[in-house]
């Protein structure tokens, strides 16, 4: 990490958030439908944690951020890095966890949620670590955040007293009720200790209620009630779509939240941290702080998730919904970690989104659909036919290996370019022949031509595709399935999955053909007479 001051550095929850879409949250012994997650299917993870949110959206607004604890080494882990690494959070951590966190999130149809927590790594931090691997980025920092949520209290308090100790301010986020924090994250004790550390304490409504029952419901006199118990500089008091309640030196006061239509409410609090976070280092005035820290909490509940992944989208918003003074805010965040990690990341949040993609397709794969590509081979190899692999784009690469591995282990077959099929090169079918046709959409026009010319040539198909009821599949006498949820990279979009998916139904499908044909070691050797794989052929002949 870099020795460079941090506006903010934070400890405590990073957590991958599992969003399940329900009409309704449900209640004991009651039964509902999963609907659909923006078009993901009935889940969709989602970058959260109550710490990285408002780290982020700290971000989105120019600040210079970090954040430090325990994380595990896992696909979850990295994915939650990777969001760090695209919105400039420096991160200090060990990768020591048993497991990264995870929520399973459910949000009904008027936004509302419930949700349940795994801690994972996050809970496993203790007040030595935070001492023994951390102190050097507290005291980077001209402010220091943590929460009282899923992090130990006593390494919340480790955290505080390390930067009390060097004069940098703290803010902690009571994110949950305190009777809720002493059955799972320490000792009363060490809670009195959390919130009397705060120099800018925010709790939510719920929980400053539990604190302050003698100040009843109002949310400005919850704050002024916890202010004068904790002897804390500031509290606010988030009110959800109402806004917010400030308790501060020359001010308190109430702030009307902005009436935007919810779409999901989880982390509604920890953005409108971020911006009080980015009104406190502009030096706005305790109201114009509420503005922009409610801004961002509206920006926040319009959108499912609750971490911003795109800065300018975020930013944008925000500032719409913003109507206090001009800020200066900084540049948007870049990577700012050193490309040589960033992308080493990168490649590995790949390789575990195919991994994933394979199990599940292997789930959906049966004995049908390669029985019936094996008959159709099974019956143009009996009349002396031919297989021949085509597809279009990179499709087209996989074709080339396919008909590759299919000749060198005793199936016939040839590559057939789809674009010069229909330019003569659909000579190479004769009437029986099979032609595997591959299409993730299965909608590629200029596969279409190319099998319907062959169609004409008298051919039977294959089709692998991603697209169960696509044209493709529609058309064709067997289809092997090839699709994938997700594709992996940084956009999503370059197709990863779906041709490791296409690649290895076919590969699949050569060592069904390999096996009944009867092909030998010796027959191997005879089309390998070079090369390792050729020795390796002849070492046990």
């Amino acid at each position: 990490m870099s020795a460079a001051p941090l506006d903010a550095a934070g400890i405590g929850s990073m957590v991958v958030d599992r969003v399940h879409r329900t009409a309704r949250i449900l209640g004991p012994d009651e039964k509902g439908l999963l609907g659909d997650v923006a078009g993901a299917g009935p889940v969709r993870a989602y970058v959260g944690g109550v710490v990285l949110n408002h780290l982020g959206w700290a971000a989105c607004l120019g600040l210079r951020t970090a954040i430090f604890g325990r994380q595990a080494q896992d696909a979850n882990g990295r994915f939650l890095r990777a969001a760090m690494d695209r919105l400039g959070i420096e991160r200090d951590l060990v990768l020591e966890g048993s497991a990264t966190s995870v929520a399973e999130i459910f949000v009904d149809d008027a936004g509302g949620r419930a949700i349940y927590m795994a801690p994972g790594a996050t809970a496993e931090t203790t007040a030595e670590h935070v001492r023994r691997d951390h102190a050097a980025t507290i005291r980077r920092a001209r402010w220091l955040t943590t929460e009282v949520s899923q992090l130990p209290l006593s390494a919340a308090r480790a955290a505080i007293e390390i930067a009390r100790a060097a004069g940098i301010p703290t803010l902690v986020d009571l994110d949950v009720p305190p009777s809720d924090a002493l059955r799972t994250l320490g000792s009363p004790e060490d809670l009195e200790a959390v919130l009397r550390g705060a120099d800018l304490l925010k709790p939510a409504k719920a929980a400053a209620r539990e604190l302050a029952r003698e100040a009843g419901s109002d949310a400005l006199a919850l704050a002024r009630a916890l202010r004068t118990r904790f002897g804390n500089r500031v509290v606010v008091v988030t009110d959800g779509e109402a806004g917010c309640a400030i308790a501060a030196p020359g001010f308190e006061g109430s702030v009307r939240g902005r009436a935007v239509k919810a779409v999901d409410t989880t982390g509604a609090g920890d953005a409108f941290l971020g911006g009080l976070l980015a009104a406190l280092r502009h030096g706005l005035a305790f109201e114009d702080a509420g503005r922009l820290a409610n801004a961002c909490g509206a920006a926040c509940v319009e959108k499912l998730g609750a971490f911003p992944e795109d800065a300018a989208e975020a930013r944008a918003r925000v500032l719409e919904h913003y109507d206090g003074p001009a800020l200066p805010l900084g540049p948007l965040p870049g990577a700012a970690p050193p490309a040589v990690r960033a992308s080493a990341e990168e490649a590995l949040s790949v390789v575990d989104v195919v991994l994933e993609e394979l199990a599940v397709l292997r789930t959906r794969l049966g004995h049908g659909a390669f029985d019936a590509c094996l008959a159709l081979v099974r019956e143009a190899r009996g009349h002396g036919g031919r297989v021949h692999v085509t597809g279009v784009g990179k499709p087209e690469h996989v074709a080339r290996y396919a008909a590759a591995l299919f000749a060198s282990t005793g199936t016939p077959a040839t590559f057939l370019h789809a674009t010069e099929a229909v330019h003569g090169s659909a000579g190479q079918v004769a009437p029986g022949d099979v032609v595997i046709a591959i299409s993730n959409s299965g909608e590629t026009a200029e596969l279409r031509a190319a099998v319907e010319c062959v169609r004409g040539m008298g051919a039977r198909l294959i089709a692998v595709t991603g697209s169960s009821d696509s044209w493709l599949a529609r058309a064709a006498d067997a289809v092997l399935d090839a699709g994938v949820a997700r594709e992996g990279g940084p956009l999503g979009l370059a197709p990863r999955a779906s041709v490791a998916a296409e690649a290895i139904v076919l590969a699949a499908l050569s060592a069904a053909l390999e096996r009944e044909s009867g092909f030998t070691r010796a027959e191997y050797q005879r089309r390998h007479p070079a090369g390792r794989l050729g020795e390796r052929a002849r070492e046990r002949e």
